[in-house]
């Protein structure tokens, strides 16, 4: 077996337990804020893509989503009509609107991003003080190999 076999064998074995974690958290744990939103699944890019990042204009959320910009008008003045987004004038060009979330929109990316945490704090819990160690030396080294996928992206952005 060479090394590149085993380091496949062993990047598809981590896949497999991360997907089957995420599926035993989803099932003990009680329901995501994703699904007690009203949001489409494109109102709900545009509210993570500004979770990210302080504002975009309509021009970037139409590249990320790859929609034109009528359809990133009427996204952005439902998620308004919500309370989750504002649009504010561009201070370097007048003629750009930017958006960016309220601290409702805000507040709603903490849920989704906190939902699992507490059902994966429960498990951390029963793990012992060296396998902690361990861990947290491990998630440190894919932070930094994840840094490098995304060198632009802010530090609490990097991973995940």
């Amino acid at each position: 077996m060479s090394v590149d076999d085993e380091r496949d064998r062993l990047i598809d074995r981590i896949g497999e337990t991360q997907r089957d974690l995420g599926r035993f958290l989803a099932q003990h744990h009680p329901p995501s804020p994703l699904f007690d939103s009203n949001l489409t699944l494109r109102q709900l890019k545009v509210v993570m893509i500004l979770s990210s990042q302080d504002s975009a204009s309509g021009q970037d959320l139409s590249h990320h989503l790859g929609v034109g910009l009528g359809t990133v008008t009427g996204i952005v003045d439902r998620l308004v009509g919500h309370g989750l987004v504002t649009r504010r004038e561009d201070p370097n060009d007048r003629r750009i609107r930017r958006v960016e979330l309220t601290p409702a929109g805000h507040a709603l990316t903490e849920r989704i991003a906190d939902a699992g945490l507490d059902g994966f704090r429960r498990l951390l819990g029963l793990l012992d003080t060296p396998t902690l160690r361990d861990l947290s030396a491990v998630l440190g080294k894919i932070q930094v190999a994840a840094a490098t996928l995304h060198p632009a992206a802010p530090p609490s952005q990097k991973v995940g």
